[in-house]
């Protein structure tokens, strides 16, 4: 049984915004919605923290935002709560890795994002979204400081490969997950969703079983296990379906309005 609902995480890309990356009018009415009925809203992402500054003015956010699947929090002035790196030795494993299987790697340092080919695939595709642009380098020489290593591919078998291979290899040691089906992204074994979900518990003193969760893809599955409550997007694979509690339409048909609409301002109004 949940708890009443004290704070909702969301998930960006495919949920919180649209394929085209749009913040749709509805979604910003559901998120004010639930601050008028004294429900938290936060942000979670495989972004940059800087990546979705655009979303903090039109919502109205408050709440720390976990860049990097938790693997760099900050506040909304950008200053930063805690940051959560891999080590020199997993990055270069982790680097190999990719590499091997054919897929393109980019590196995120805490303060910068790296790439070896500014033209390889979704690299403007990613600019455009994060709203600056990669440093163009050899992403090897940059392994100290090290927040996020990306696999980039649009083989789609390709990539539930190198998800496999990598999650094998690294075990425990490392967080590796899918976080759209043309990237697999690694971070610190305590920078993931479920991790967000456990960090917004202390800060906040919020217990785990009063949040609820939306999201699209497996690196989702994680803070699904962890919440009261989940949400999965209409568009999201039978896997990520199945670890929520409820699915609500795609994101391309507003699924992130309605699933708050139909299964947390409702229940809250009732």
């Amino acid at each position: 049984m949940t708890d009443a609902v004290q704070l909702v995480l969301a998930d960006v890309d495919g949920t919180l915004v649209t394929k085209d990356k749009i913040l749709t009018p509805r979604a910003i009415r559901a998120v004010h919605a639930l601050r008028e009925r004294g429900i938290r809203f936060a942000i979670t992402s495989g972004r940059p923290p800087r990546g979705m500054a655009m979303l903090i003015e039109p919502l109205a956010i408050d709440t720390p935002i976990a860049g990097f699947n938790g693997g760099v929090l900050v506040h909304p002035d950008w200053s930063v709560i805690e940051t959560k790196r891999l080590t020199h030795a997993q990055a270069e494993q982790v680097l190999k890795i990719i590499t091997d299987h054919g897929a393109d790697p980019w590196v995120y340092t805490s303060q910068e994002w790296i790439v070896n080919d500014a033209d390889a695939p979704h690299v403007a595709r990613e600019q455009w979204t994060v709203k600056f642009a990669p440093r163009v380098d050899d992403v090897s020489h940059h392994l100290d400081d090290v927040v996020k290593i990306t696999g980039v591919s649009d083989d789609t078998t390709l990539m539930q490969k190198l998800e496999r291979d990598l999650q094998e290899a690294l075990g425990q040691t490392a967080s590796a997950a899918c976080s759209q089906p043309y990237y697999v992204d690694v971070t610190n074994r305590d920078a993931n969703k479920g991790g967000v979900v456990t960090t917004l518990e202390a800060l906040f003193d919020i217990p785990a079983s009063a949040m609820v969760t939306l999201g699209d893809q497996p690196n989702d599955m994680l803070m699904f296990a962890r919440s009261g409550m989940s949400i999965a997007m209409g568009q999201a694979n039978e896997t990520v379906k199945k670890a929520a509690t409820h699915v609500s339409t795609s994101c391309e048909e507003e699924g992130f309005a309605i699933g708050l609409e139909r299964y947390v301002l409702k229940d809250v109004r009732d």
